[in-house]
């Protein structure tokens, strides 16, 4: 619906482009690239120590 009303030229040329640079965040603020993470503070991770990885 926003590529609609501004395709016409009399409101898209009402936007400046701090305007537009608004608009960004409210397309990419429900993205969540890597998923969901929960993150629980209380545990540790279980990570090997460097001799176990491969390393030189």
């Amino acid at each position: 619906m926003l590529q609609d009303v501004l395709a016409e030229p009399e409101w898209a040329a009402l936007l400046t482009p701090v305007d537009r640079r608004g608009l960004t965040p409210l397309f990419w603020l429900h993205v969540r690239p890597y998923g969901e993470v929960r993150l629980d503070l209380n545990a540790r991770l279980s990570i090997g120590t460097l001799g176990s990885l491969g390393g030189a």
